[in-house]
């Protein structure tokens, strides 16, 4: 059997059609979920980026135990699991945080191809390239954040970057779908390969082409911040920025799902959708003054960050179309991986694979999933309750089937359920090795 994972960064659940969404166009995602497995309570663990990774390709929950960091010499990636294991791997991707010194994520694979200029990426260095005219028109300073020079230095750096953009192809979604497109071509007809696609948009900055924007706030005549600072919203951005945010986050959606979809058909007409197992997931979600913060200006875990898509398609149409009302984590996805693979689960694995469920032969996986970031924020979740514990705040409990966006905290009429949750992440994390 042939595996390919395909990762968008920050990629909101609630902001893709097959999971309800009516007002953001995702007709390639809706069309794989039609033919695939769609689980719905799927939530990343360990947060942000680089911490989610190492989730997802060492099965193991990372967030008590350290800081983003590179991935240590004694993490087995599930690339180098596989290695020995009959399977030929690739990896294309341009989170540019796996390519920086040190990091080494590309490890384990038989080819790499790191995709230069997301973000804040010091690619470009030339400040010759003039960037004014672009930064005047779309950067604006918040009274909220007191680290203006890096911010404005960070975003000159992403104009630099995308200064020689011309086409479409050029956006870096699109270079990295064909990127993943070309891998494949190049070993069809093979049944042991292992190919992980990893693009970081929708990540911020925001700046999809004008035609996948406009639709979602036509007439729109101020300033496009297509990367702003993250802060509070209140005092920053005014309604009508806020919401123009939104639509180029939306846009951003419909561009990635498009370019998705290109490589999801080229799969398809080469005959990958009958040897392979596909995975589409995302490593979080992406705040949007849903709790009166833009970008993750506080590390607060409600279910716009924590919550993330998950679609299993299976070449023998296990669970086509249908949906799991089962909480998973990321872990889960190494563990799967190697149940596909016919692979012995890796070592100290906290995840499991969530075949069993896919395939219909159990009806949940665990009774809760955790959610953290290291030294700042944890939760717990079951089917029904969100408990939140911020170290900068006040506990917090949400009845989710009453409150499925977690915005009334009801810890003081439910003294018993928070006390009885908070025990339990206690207990679970205490329980957790990492050797």
């Amino acid at each position: 059997m042939n595996i390919i994972v395909i990762v968008a960064d920050s990629f909101r659940r609630d902001h893709l059609g097959c999971y309800g969404n009516d007002w953001i166009s995702t007709p390639n995602l809706d069309a794989f979920a039609a033919q695939s497995c769609l689980i719905e309570g799927a939530y990343a663990d360990s947060l942000n980026t680089m911490p989610a990774r190492t989730s997802m390709w060492t099965g193991r929950i990372n967030f008590p135990f350290r800081p983003w960091q590179p991935l240590e010499a004694s993490d087995v990636h599930i690339a180098e699991w596989l290695w020995d294991k009959g399977y030929h791997s690739g990896y294309v991707t341009d989170v540019y945080h796996m390519h920086k010194p040190g990091f080494n994520c590309g490890r384990g694979f038989d080819s790499t191809l790191f995709i230069r200029g997301q973000e804040y990426d010091p690619w470009i260095v030339d400040e010759s390239v003039d960037v004014d005219e672009a930064f005047a028109a779309h950067h604006k300073l918040s009274p909220h954040n007191d680290k203006a020079d890096m911010w404005a230095d960070r975003f000159r750096q992403y104009l630099r970057n995308v200064s020689v953009r011309e086409t479409e192809e050029d956006y870096y979604v699109a270079q990295v779908m064909n990127g993943g497109v070309r891998w494949l071509q190049e070993r069809q007809g093979r049944d042991d390969l292992f190919l992980w696609v990893d693009c970081f948009d929708p990540h911020e900055p925001w700046d999809p082409p004008l035609s996948f924007k406009e639709p979602y706030n036509p007439g729109y005549a101020g300033i496009d911040i297509i990367d702003p600072v993250p802060s509070l919203v209140d005092g920053y951005l005014s309604p009508e920025e806020m919401a123009n945010v939104r639509a180029l986050y939306a846009g951003e959606i419909s561009f990635v799902d498009k370019w998705i979809g290109r490589l999801l058909d080229a799969a398809r007409d080469m005959g990958y959708f009958e040897n392979s197992m596909i995975i589409f997931t995302s490593d979080h979600g992406e705040p949007l003054d849903d709790h009166g913060i833009v970008r993750k200006h506080r590390p607060w875990l409600y279910q716009e960050l924590a919550a993330v898509p998950m679609l299993v398609h299976m070449p023998d149409g296990a669970g086509a179309g249908e949906r799991r009302d089962a909480l998973v984590q990321l872990c889960d996805i190494a563990p799967t991986i190697c149940d596909a693979a016919g692979a012995d689960p890796q070592p100290g694995t906290h995840g499991r694979s969530v075949l069993p469920l896919v395939r219909g032969e159990v009806d949940s996986l665990r009774d809760t999933v955790l959610t953290g970031i290291h030294k700042s924020s944890w939760n717990i979740r079951d089917d029904r309750w969100s408990f939140l514990m911020a170290f900068d705040r006040e506990r917090e409990l949400y009845d989710r089937a009453a409150d499925p966006t977690e915005q009334r905290n009801v810890i003081a009429e439910y003294p018993d359920v928070a006390c009885a949750m908070e025990l339990d992440l206690r207990r679970q994390i205490a329980d957790l090795r990492w050797e």
